[in-house]
């Protein structure tokens, strides 16, 4: 076994270890609030420069404050946290963990129901498991918050939620309860459905639903009470998307999908992020003049199907258009399911993206597009206490995340 593949799947003490911990330390709201100090050589704020010799009080499950050794006294009584490089907790802007489950068994996997292949009203909330096993695996390489759900695959798949890899209940890990509803365009969705068959049937039986979603809005604001639909989950669901009250997550790999989404969007007036998006370099211009962000596809994706034309140079790409990204680490059909993206940014910035960009993409950048930078995404007085210590480099395999800090309690303490 290589030695990433010994980092990516053997941890010390086995899989239960840090659940016990986190029990151990008090990882719910009831828990009394630590008061630490956080001390790296050099510390990533993504708020801009990087701090050299760089300290981060924390208070109350918050940041108080972040600034250089020389500058900032830690108080008395503060426990005091040290490594070579600190960023913020880790973003992944799009996965499947907590539906899909870590032993790739039927009962753990609840990530894609495929009933019909339309079911935008399927709640995230409530199929998320924060016990799974898998994430743990995730917070121990410093992952904070997932923007998780249902998967790609079907025409629309349900909503996402976004979550910190902590907590006991879906409750506790909550951050935003319907973060947006999942799309997808491609060979998938005829991999898993008998209808459609065809790209054209597809965005066919979308746009009816999107019709008949416009035409239930109307209907409601009737003045005639007799005259009003009874309550219908799905158009409820597919009408707050067309009000821009939630947004689509367009799963579109080929240029030829992508461009069908941004027609979708320009017709029907709904927010979206694209998502997957392997052909972007193909319709870049196009891409860029719509606005739309991309949660691109994880930089070492299997390149087959809609994915063949994968790039690793495709981050580096969009960076040099002008177009806000994040990585992700997606879906695997194989134990331990998911990707950690803390590897696919590091392999984007050995192809062409900085170092502070290939961080952004999975912290601040990350934040922004799943709509929660105003509580985590970079170390800045007053946001959520979520932080990664490392012994080296964070863009370096060899390097470990030593010490994960959420919501201002120390989670995991052993290098990973």
């Amino acid at each position: 076994m290589t030695k990433l593949s010994t980092r990516l799947f053997s941890r010390p003490g086995g899989w239960l270890t840090g659940s016990i911990l986190a029990a151990s330390l008090g990882l719910h709201p009831a828990a009394a609030p630590a008061q630490i100090a956080v001390r790296g050589d050099t510390v990533y704020t993504m708020a801009g420069k990087p701090v050299h010799d760089g300290v981060i009080l924390i208070k109350g499950g918050r940041i108080e404050a972040v600034g250089s050794s020389g500058s900032l006294l830690i108080p008395q009584g503060y426990k005091v946290v040290s490594g070579k490089f600190v960023t913020p907790g880790l973003v992944d802007a799009h996965t499947v963990v907590g539906l899909s489950g870590i032993y790739n068994v039927r009962h753990d996997q609840m990530q894609l129901e495929r009933s019909e292949p339309i079911q935008p009203e399927l709640r995230a909330v409530d199929a998320y498991n924060p016990r799974d096993p898998l994430v743990e695996y995730l917070r121990g390489f410093g992952i904070t918050t997932l923007n998780t759900g249902h998967a790609p695959g079907a025409l629309a798949s349900g909503t996402t939620i976004v979550v910190k890899t902590v907590g006991g209940t879906v409750d506790e890990a909550l951050i935003d309860g319907t973060g947006m509803v999942a799309f997808t365009l491609g060979e998938s969705v005829q991999d898993n459905f008998t209808t459609p068959g065809t790209s054209a049937k597809a965005v066919a039986m979308i746009r009816g639903e999107l019709v008949k979603a416009r035409d239930y809005a109307k209907r409601k604001t009737a003045k005639d009470p007799e005259k009003r639909p009874g309550p219908d989950l799905r158009m409820e669901m597919l009408g707050r998307v067309l009000r821009g009250e939630v947004k689509v997550l367009f799963t579109a790999h080929t240029a030829g999908s992508i461009m069908t989404a941004l027609r979708l969007r320009e017709e029907f007036g709904f927010a979206m992020i694209l998502d997957g998006a392997t052909e972007a370099p193909l319709v870049i211009e196009q891409i860029k003049k719509s606005g739309v962000q991309v949660i691109l596809h994880p930089t070492m994706g299997r390149a087959y199907g809609d994915m063949k034309s994968l790039s690793m140079e495709t981050a580096a790409a969009l960076k040099r258009a002008g177009i806000r990204f994040a990585i992700q680490s997606g879906f695997e059909g194989y134990v331990p399911k998911t990707r950690i993206v803390l590897f696919e940014a590091a392999v984007a910035a050995a192809n062409g993206l900085s170092r502070e960009a290939a961080l952004a993409a999975i912290t601040i950048d990350a934040a922004r597009i799943i709509g929660v930078d105003k509580r985590v995404g970079s170390l800045e007085a007053g946001k959520d206490a979520d932080l990664v210590v490392f012994d080296g480099d964070p863009l370096e395999y060899t390097s470990h995340a030593c010490t994960v800090i959420v919501n201002g309690q120390v989670t995991d303490d052993t290098c990973k």
